[in-house]
Formats: C-alpha cells, sequence, structure tokens
C-alpha cells in the first residue's frame, strides 16, 4: 500500500458549530466574533458563514467593517468553549480511522494512512463527520504540502456547507501529487503556497519570480542570498511542492496563557495593574485546576503603535500558589516603561523551571 497524507478541514466551523445549536440560521450571513456587537471597537471577524463570505467578510476583519459591507449579517459572540469541546469531539473521531493524526487547530489535521484507495478514506470521513452536523474538505497528497493545498480545490469544488448535502459522489475531495503538481500549480502566485505570505511573495517578485513556476526555476543561490542559506533553498523545494510525508507526534502543552485587547488604550497604573490582577488569576486558576504548577510567568504588553514586547520572571521554584503568581505577574509588569496607551496586555506561564530571569525580547507587529 502507498502512503498518503489527507488533510481534513473542516467548512466554516465556528459558524458550523453555531448551526448545529441555531438551525434556523443555516444559509444565513452569519458572523461570529468578539462578544457579537459589531459597534463593540477593536473586535474582528473570527469566523464568517459563507453567505457572509459572499458580501465580502473576512476572518480578521474589524467587526464595524463586516457590519457595513454585510448590513445584514447576524452577528454573534465567539464561544470558544463550545467550538473546543466541537473540535475534540472531531479529532477523537479522526483517531477512529486508520493510520496517525496531526492536529493542526480547531479545524483542520493531517492523517498520514497506508493506502490504495485514498478517496474512499475521504469519503468515509466525510460522511462520519456530517453524521456530527459538520462539514469538512479532505485533501489528499503525497506529501503535507500537497495534502494542505489539496483542500483548497476541495472547497472550490463543492461549498454547499450544508450536512444534508455530503453524499454527493466525491465533491470536497481532491488529489493533488507531483503528476499534476505543475499543470495545477505552476500558473499561480507565490502566494498561493502554504508558508508563503504577501511579505515574502514581493520579494520574490522583486527578483522577478511571480507564479510558482517561476519559483521552481529560480537560482537557488540568488534565493539564499536573498532570502539566508536555509530559507532560500527552502522556498525553491516548496515551488516544486515538496513537503514531509509524516505526522508530527503531538506534543505535550508547556505553558497556558491569556491576553486581552482593550476597547480603550490604558494609561493609568492602576488600570493596568487591575488588568494583569484579572489575566494572572485566570491563568492561574485554570492550570492549577489541570493539575499542573507553574515555573514561569511572562507578561505581554503591545502599545498603541503595535510594539509588542515580552518579559518573563523564573519563580524560585514550581508553585500551585494563586497569589505568587499574580504578584509575580504585577513585578514583571512593573518592569517595563508603561510610559504609552497600552492597547493589549497579556500573561503566560509555563510549566517546569527552565530559562532565564526577567528575560526581554522585542517585536514588531
Amino acid at each position: 500500500m502507498t502512503r498518503w497524507l489527507l488533510h481534513v478541514d473542516l467548512d466554516q466551523f465556528q459558524a458550523a458549530v453555531e448551526f448545529r445549536r441555531h438551525p434556523e440560521l443555516r444559509g444565513q450571513p452569519v458572523i461570529v466574533g468578539g462578544n457579537g456587537d459589531p459597534t463593540e471597537p477593536r473586535k474582528v471577524v473570527s469566523c464568517a458563514s459563507y453567505p457572509a463570505r459572499a458580501f465580502g467578510v473576512r476572518a480578521g476583519m474589524p467587526l464595524r467593517t463586516a457590519a457595513r459591507v454585510c448590513p445584514d449579517g447576524v452577528f454573534l459572540a465567539q464561544d470558544l468553549a463550545t467550538y473546543a469541546d466541537a473540535s475534540e469531539e472531531i479529532m477523537d473521531l479522526l483517531r477512529t480511522f486508520p493510520g496517525r493524526v496531526e492536529v493542526l487547530g480547531f479545524d483542520e489535521a493531517f492523517l498520514a494512512v497506508d493506502t490504495d484507495d485514498p478517496e474512499q478514506l475521504a469519503r468515509e470521513i466525510r460522511g462520519a463527520i456530517a453524521e456530527l452536523d459538520l462539514t469538512c474538505a479532505v485533501g489528499i497528497g503525497d506529501n503535507k504540502t500537497r495534502a494542505k493545498l489539496a483542500t483548497g480545490f476541495a472547497k472550490a469544488v463543492g461549498k454547499s456547507g450544508d450536512a444534508a448535502e455530503q453524499d454527493d459522489g466525491g465533491t470536497g475531495i481532491f488529489r493533488l501529487t507531483q503528476d499534476n503538481w505543475t499543470e495545477l500549480m505552476a500558473h499561480r502566485p507565490t502566494s498561493a503556497l502554504w508558508g508563503v505570505g504577501a511579505r515574502i511573495a514581493k520579494r520574490m517578485s522583486a527578483l522577478g519570480i511571480e507564479t510558482i513556476g517561476d519559483l521552481a526555476a529560480a537560482d537557488r543561490e540568488v534565493l539564499a542570498a536573498e532570502f539566508g542559506p536555509n530559507t532560500g533553498p527552502y522556498l525553491w523545494v516548496l515551488g516544486h511542492g515538496a513537503g514531509d510525508t509524516d505526522i508530527s507526534e503531538p506534543r505535550e502543552p508547556v505553558g497556558h496563557s491569556r491576553s486581552e485587547t482593550f476597547p480603550a488604550d490604558l494609561t493609568e497604573r492602576a488600570d493596568l495593574d487591575a488588568a494583569i490582577v484579572r489575566l494572572a488569576t485566570q491563568v492561574a486558576e485554570e492550570t492549577f485546576a489541570d493539575g499542573r504548577s507553574i515555573g514561569r510567568v511572562g507578561v505581554t504588553v503591545r502599545t498603541k503603535s503595535f510594539f509588542t514586547r515580552t518579559k518573563q520572571r523564573k519563580l524560585p521554584a514550581p508553585t500551585t500558589d494563586v497569589d505568587e503568581i499574580v504578584q509575580t505577574a504585577l513585578t514583571v509588569l512593573h518592569a517595563f516603561d508603561l510610559d504609552r496607551p497600552i492597547r493589549l496586555l497579556g500573561v503566560r506561564v509555563e510549566f517546569g523551571t527552565v530559562g532565564r530571569d526577567i528575560a526581554t525580547e522585542g517585536t514588531r507587529g
């Protein structure tokens, strides 16, 4: 039998989960995000149903913009706990099929399987998910890169988003391999590749590399000079559709975090302290409820200009004391120069004791 990689991607996942408990919303332009209030500032769309996408609504779009382009949209608050439960239900189902599963997020996973008929397996997977009143597309590839990209073709084939319309003879399944890679991908822009964002695509464009075919034919030394000795050759490999032929083993979580973007920038120390106390308490209680101790506490600060910095402190010994976590988080917060309006605060804790004391990393986003 042949080793195949299957990429299972749930359709409009958060909206679809909402449809299970609100079936009267099926077929409507449903927009999930924030607290479900499109007038709330600094909240963005986390998921849009296919009818909402027809109006131009996209994930990451500000809710206010979504309300403007889709005035008849139905706005719903995010319910992460419910989505997590639904995701676990899906992943547990996938583990009942032959092969091994690598979870990529709430709504997608890879399966590594040895079979002579991957399409039949894909149909079985879609049918089983339809029994849960959800839908999915399945991309089939001879490696992870091609399987992931095949899902895009599968979604283009069928977008009903209706579990009642799943018995369709293969719609929503697509195979992409070395044999049809050039035919299907060479003419597409480099940004169509999994892992190539707009910035990298723009830099390649400056080198005269516009399409995936251009990238496959590019000089690897030129790519290495522009993008570095590792990234440059890797991009060339991507242009040929190469990728991992096996999945990664699941890893145990190493930490837990919470963050909050504020409706209005915070400038007063008392307000900042109160936010950190609230976030640190939530993270500590959730971590200890899972039977974990905490060995390090980090605080992330994002200013009005989107400058983001993280500082962290290692504890003298692992602890299960909420007050100690809160006080440590406040100490780390006070190590910042809090002289600019603060847009976001976050608290992250790590399990274990490895690391440095008051380490700092800065980025611009």
